[in-house]
């Protein structure tokens, strides 16, 4: 494989002279970050959404808030071109001019399992250097910020990186040395490395860019404040880290790929109007039992199910009938590597052993099952 450089982003491309050469970089997967191109919504399937504190926006890509209703997110929000090779992006749009408490945080960050982080063995003396890179635009323009962080915010990095034109997309490029002090966890599905991205954070949680701090740091000192400022926005995709101090080029890696390594942390079925999630029996009179089989092994059993928190999205059909669910879907108990067990109830009419299958309601292309492993 030879190596050139690109003039125009400053990065190096890698280009190929076999198909061999081609199948191995799709698949190494050298990009560390799942969802970097934000190109899976499983959750929001691109609709604008006020999130809550902890919960997730586009797959793997989570927030933390101090506050509520600070902000809204949105895959492709403000239907602006992306960079060249993308086609989306998560964007991040403030609802008011907030002022940030000293101990308060408003930041968008991805966790990495240890299972794909553990090669770069932090911690120890062997600790290898990483290289983060991503497009960014914003309306805002100064110095933004953001951290590394282990598994027990024992340990972070802070960085900054500037936007210097609004509303235009730039490329950032930070390479950052491996820790080798502080407890990182090991290949393990836990926890292995944290990456946050700052919407607005206080002195508390602020520190010192460029170096490793033995403190619960989520951005630099001094970093621009989105949520500071009423409608300000901020843009990113091809987020992108991998091991060493270059940047290559973004790992782009096939739809149907990147979807199943989001599932392993997050699956909704999500069927459309008036279809099937799977066959079913009546186990009463008003009892139906269905099974669903995960598309791939998850991080760890799920323990809930999602749905709509509606019941009348949801139905049940046998011998030709289809009848209205009178509670909404419960989880049933599942492994992390095989079928999933739900309930739907109705009022009354079914026959216990009859077969038939699970549904949503006739017409409605809301109802879904959702359930979590994240991180």
């Amino acid at each position: 494989m030879s190596i050139i450089l690109d003039g125009t982003s400053g990065i190096t491309t890698p280009t190929t002279n076999s198909t061999a050469e081609h199948v191995t970089s799709v698949t190494s997967m050298k990009n560390r970050i799942i969802n970097g191109g934000m190109v899976i919504d499983q959750r929001n399937a691109g609709a604008s959404v006020t999130p809550a504190d902890g919960s997730y926006t586009l797959d793997r890509w989570k927030v933390n808030l101090a506050q509520a209703s600070k902000l809204t997110t949105q895959q492709d929000a403000g239907a602006v071109t992306p960079p060249a090779g993308f086609r989306d992006y998560l964007g991040v749009t403030s609802t008011s001019a907030y002022s940030v408490g000293a101990g308060e945080q408003f930041s968008l960050l991805q966790n990495i399992e240890g299972f794909n982080f553990y090669d770069m063995a932090w911690g120890t003396a062997n600790a290898q250097a990483v290289t983060l890179s991503f497009w960014v635009r914003s309306s805002l323009t100064g110095t933004f910020g953001g951290a590394l962080n282990n598994s027990a915010y024992s340990r972070s990095y802070p960085f900054t990186f500037t936007i210097s034109v609004a509303n235009t997309w730039e490329q950032k490029l930070i390479t950052i040395a491996g820790d080798t002090s502080g407890t990182w966890i090991g290949a393990t599905n836990g926890v292995g490395l944290r990456i946050t991205f700052n919407l607005g954070t206080g002195s508390t949680f602020s520190g010192t860019a460029g170096a490793w701090s033995g403190s619960a740091f989520v951005s630099a000192t001094g970093a621009t404040s989105v949520v500071g400022t009423s409608g300000a926005t901020f843009y990113i995709t091809g987020v992108q880290l991998e091991k060493g101090s270059t940047a290559t080029s973004f790992d782009y890696r096939p739809y149907g790929t990147e979807l199943a390594l989001c599932q392993r942390y997050y699956y909704r079925l999500l069927p459309g109007a008036t279809a099937s999630f799977s066959l079913a029996y009546a186990q009463s009179a008003v009892v139906t039992k269905g099974i669903v089989n995960l598309p791939v092994t998850m991080r760890i059993d799920p323990s809930a199910l999602e749905q709509s928190g509606t019941a009348t999205n949801y139905a049940v059909q046998f011998g030709g009938v289809i009848t209205v669910c009178s509670a909404v879907p419960t989880f049933g108990g599942g492994g992390n590597n095989f079928l999933q067990n739900v309930t739907f109830t109705v009022a009354s009419g079914l026959t216990t052993g009859q077969s038939g299958d699970i549904r949503t309601a006739t017409g409605v292309a809301t109802g879904y099952l959702g359930w979590s492993a994240e991180l």
